[in-house]
């Protein structure tokens, strides 16, 4: 009788913690305001299998940023290429983007969607300059400042979350990518910072809302930068329901990405701390 006691507290305790901790972060700690930004993700699902806390934060009208999403292939390795682009837009649009219009995907045999190939860094970098700074190649000067048509460029980290190469592939070739706008331009800082989602141990990974302590302690002590206009650490908790929330994120799944919803996808977004947690980081970049 104890133990279900225990059990029953526990059901209602934790939650509520949960909740009321979302709603401090929300409004307390570190935000983008005001930005123009990009999600560049691998597949269509990823921006909701892995990044929807961020993107139901960022799109949130009152911050006035404008969010888009860059996926590199269009995850054809089923043959399901064209059915994924489509749901990816849906779901993007679920997640809170203002149009089918600001999902891009990009289908080139250099970005073939595989578990066993690693996309060329280069390569990838060279996309987001034509894409972003189409002028780098003609302003070579270093007097002139760097400039580029986003704020804020978002993807995976070097471990990709679940160690895909294609993942990690957008890592590398996103720093390549800043790195490049600031090549040889001594004293400018790059005009885009590059945010990369925090990849975490198995444990974790799989205990949903409850690694919001972790996330937090691990904020707080990784955190170096206290920029407000450029946070050195960003933390996006999605609620547990209602719009915006946990029940947005699923619905983004299993409402959009129908052909992906074979049976144990729905344990993994139930567990995955990634439908409710984001941790982002500032990446440095070197300059070459």
């Amino acid at each position: 009788m104890e133990l279900l006691t225990i059990f029953a507290v526990l059901v209602v305790v934790l939650p509520s913690l949960y909740i009321y901790t979302a709603s401090v972060v929300s409004t307390r700690f570190p935000k983008l305001e005001n930005k123009s930004i990009c999600l560049l993700i691998a597949h269509p699902d990823d921006e909701a299998m892995f990044f929807a806390p961020t993107v139901l934060a960022l799109t949130r009208p009152e911050i006035g940023n404008h969010v888009k999403i860059l996926c590199l292939s269009s995850g054809d390795a089923d043959g399901l290429g064209e059915t994924r682009k489509k749901e990816l837009a849906k779901s993007g649009v679920v997640l809170g983007l203002r149009s089918t219009s600001d999902v891009f995907v990009v289908e080139k045999p250099e970005f073939r969607d595989s578990m066993t190939t690693t996309w060329d860094a280069g390569k990838i970098s060279d996309l987001l300059i034509s894409a972003f700074a189409p002028q780098l190649n003609k302003s070579k000067g270093a007097s002139s400042p760097p400039t580029a048509s986003i704020d804020v460029l978002i993807t995976f980290d070097a471990g990709g979350v679940s160690s895909h190469p294609n993942h990690i592939s957008l890592y590398h070739g996103a720093k390549e990518f800043v790195g490049a706008l600031v090549a040889g331009k001594a004293g400018w800082a790059p005009p885009v910072d590059l945010y990369t989602l925090t990849t975490v141990p198995i444990a974790r990974k799989y205990s949903a809302f409850l690694d919001v302590l972790p996330t937090l302690l691990s904020w707080a002590i990784g955190t170096g930068k206290r920029d407000k206009k450029h946070p050195g650490g960003l933390v996006f908790l999605n609620g547990l329901a209602g719009h915006g929330s946990f029940t947005t994120a699923w619905k983004a799944m299993t409402t959009a990405h129908k052909s992906q919803m074979v049976w144990f996808r729905y344990g993994w977004i139930t567990l995955s701390r990634y439908m409710y947690i984001n941790d982002l980081r500032l990446e440095k970049i070197k300059r070459k």
